[in-house]
């Protein structure tokens, strides 16, 4: 790794730390209902939205309740994207008279952004008009990212009530989410990302004369606004086709390093809100340091191996056959303007959340390159993970982790204040258990029938490695894809629907399932035999537990794809 790559890292690092105490300590206390200035600001708004949806803010709900509001709030936004999509070409805002959508592309669209997934398998720019860009898929990168946010403050209810029968409103919940974290900066990030060149406007496209005498056509629209909004809330996908390697959405290196921060800004800060809600910070900054050292070296291992290059191009180089530049580096598939650290930063942080942005080709990194991304969404999506997905994921393995420490010393397992039971760790394996079930089956079915195999340009271990990261970004509502699957097949949208579906929600019912449990439980006292949670132990027991329990499931799967093809690539001639 070179001393700009170090640089880079480091400024960002740096910055992204000094955030997560006031980003954290805010969200804390936008939960919490504590006053402040947004929330005077905003309680007028807040008290109409109360009033006109008939809700009662002061009622609390179990699990059972909060759960049931969630999906059908969730099923709503589905039924509302889809039927955007299968209307648009008779409703406004349609300057280009897009086409309505097939139906197996609008259901898997429609699923994919109430998960906070945002799998594209068609180009924006050539399919959705206006109106569905804004009120079907903006609105519900908002949404979609308020429900991942909800979820973890439930369990860090949870955590930090005892003898309750409550963990929260989520009408409430999902309302200050929406209304005063994520509105607000993705506000005051689209006028930054304005500034800089991003395009806000509902003009049509336009033809335009090139320096070679040939027309190309410009798409226009309003790109910044949910270009904010799909980095913030770790949603991904994208206005136009190449996502945030379009100059449109993303022209330069000020405009990427904001991106970048904002991706990671609240996954990062929700460690510090759990640990200020919980009474004791310390336990907020041991899950962000178990977070940061599995980033920082999957990290290293990314910019590494791209930097390497390709020695296959390397030897044709000196036959005079190929482009001598791959000896600088890989730099297939990326963007010039931002180059590979840039590009290797992008690439780790987009897939360490559950966001499918993306500002360089994944199917061009090197093995091991392209290995970082998916080993980091089979992890679960733990390392930062989404806004919510991270946190709420982190603590179950956290107390995964406390129960086989607890087994180990034969002492009932507990997790601050709380005793770890039966039901708890049923609910945590299924909650752990069922993405790497739902990836693994559907990936087996699709390389063993024809409608699978046909979406497929590269033979052999790269092609595996293409079917395999499809199902993994589905499963763990990451959204970025190896550019080589052509995935929008019935096949593939129904089959990819189903995986994000599921992903997304089987794990939420059951995280909400052990909020209730824990916050029914009475604290217990702090004895000589109660292990610390926020000390380094405790920091290396749940960095083992996420690599042991998390990522075995899929070392089989990894070797038939990208160490195989590392393997013939790196191979002695």
């Amino acid at each position: 790794m070179n001393a700009a790559a170090m640089m880079l890292i480091g400024v960002f690092l740096g910055l992204l730390l000094l955030c997560v105490k006031p980003v954290g300590l805010y969200m804390a206390r936008v939960f919490e209902g504590r006053p402040g200035w947004p929330l005077r600001a905003g309680a007028s708004i807040e008290r109409r939205i109360y009033r006109i949806c008939g809700i009662d803010p002061e009622a609390g709900m179990g699990w059972k309740h909060y759960a049931l509001a969630l999906l059908m709030f969730n099923l709503l936004g589905a039924a509302a994207v889809y039927a955007l999509q299968r209307l648009q070409v008779w409703l406004p805002l349609n300057p280009q008279k897009f086409a309505n959508l097939a139906a197996d592309s609008a259901f898997n669209t429609a699923v994919s952004f109430i998960t906070n997934t945002n799998w594209q398998g068609y180009s924006g720019e050539s399919a959705m008009s206006y109106l569905t860009q804004m009120a079907g898929l903006a609105v519900q990168n908002f949404l979609s990212a308020a429900t991942g946010i909800v979820v973890a403050i439930a369990l860090i209810r949870g955590l930090a009530r005892h003898s309750a029968a409550t963990i929260g409103n989520f009408w409430v919940d999902v309302t200050r989410a929406t209304l005063y974290i994520l509105l607000p900066v993705a506000l005051l990030l689209a006028l930054v990302l304005v500034s800089q060149g991003v395009i806000q406007n509902f003009s049509a496209y336009k033809d335009v004369t090139t320096v070679e005498a040939r027309t190309q056509t410009l798409p226009m629209g309003p790109i910044a606004s949910q270009e904010s909004i799909k980095e913030l809330g770790t949603n991904g996908g994208g206005f136009l086709n190449a996502n945030s390697a379009h100059p449109y959405e993303n022209p330069n290196a000020l405009t990427n390093f904001l991106e970048m921060l904002a991706i990671l800004i609240i996954p990062a800060g929700l460690t510090y809100t759990f640990g200020r809600m919980v009474g004791d910070t310390r336990q907020g900054w041991a899950v962000l340091a178990a977070m940061g050292i599995l980033f920082v070296a999957l990290l290293a291992i990314t910019v590494h191996s791209e930097q390497q290059g390709n020695p296959l191009i390397a030897q044709l180089g000196v036959d005079q056959t190929a482009s001598a530049s791959q000896s600088g580096g890989n730099m297939e598939g990326k963007e010039t303007r931002f180059g590979i650290a840039a590009s290797a930063l992008f690439a780790t942080i987009t897939t360490a959340t559950s966001c499918g942005a993306v500002n360089a080709m994944h199917d061009s990194f090197t093995p091991l390159g392209g290995l970082v991304p998916l080993f980091q969404m089979q992890l679960g999506e733990v390392v930062f993970g989404g806004v919510g997905t991270g946190i709420y994921s982190m603590l179950i393995f956290a107390i995964v982790g406390v129960f086989i420490a607890g087994l180990m010393i034969g002492r009932t397992p507990e997790y601050l204040g709380k005793k770890i039971e039966a039901f708890e760790m049923k609910m945590s394996s299924i909650a752990i258990l069922v993405m790497p079930f739902i990836v693994l089956t559907g990936t087996a079915i699709a390389v063993s029938v024809d409608a699978g195999r046909a979406g497929v340009a590269n033979p052999g271990a790269h092609g595996f490695s293409e079917i395999l990261y499809a199902f993994s970004s589905a499963g763990n509502n990451n959204g970025s894809a190896f550019a080589g699957i052509s995935a929008n097949t019935p096949f593939y949208n129904v089959a990819l629907a189903l995986t994000m579906w599921l992903g997304r929600f089987w794990p939420i019912v059951a995280v909400l399932a052990i909020a209730g449990s824990l916050a029914a439980k009475k604290r217990i006292p702090v004895s000589e035999g109660t292990m610390p949670t926020h000390g380094v132990t405790f920091v290396i027991l749940l960095i083992g537990t996420v690599l042991l329990v998390g990522a075995l499931t899929f070392v089989p799967a990894l070797a038939l794809g990208p160490v195989v093809e590392h393997l013939i690539v790196w191979k002695t001639p």
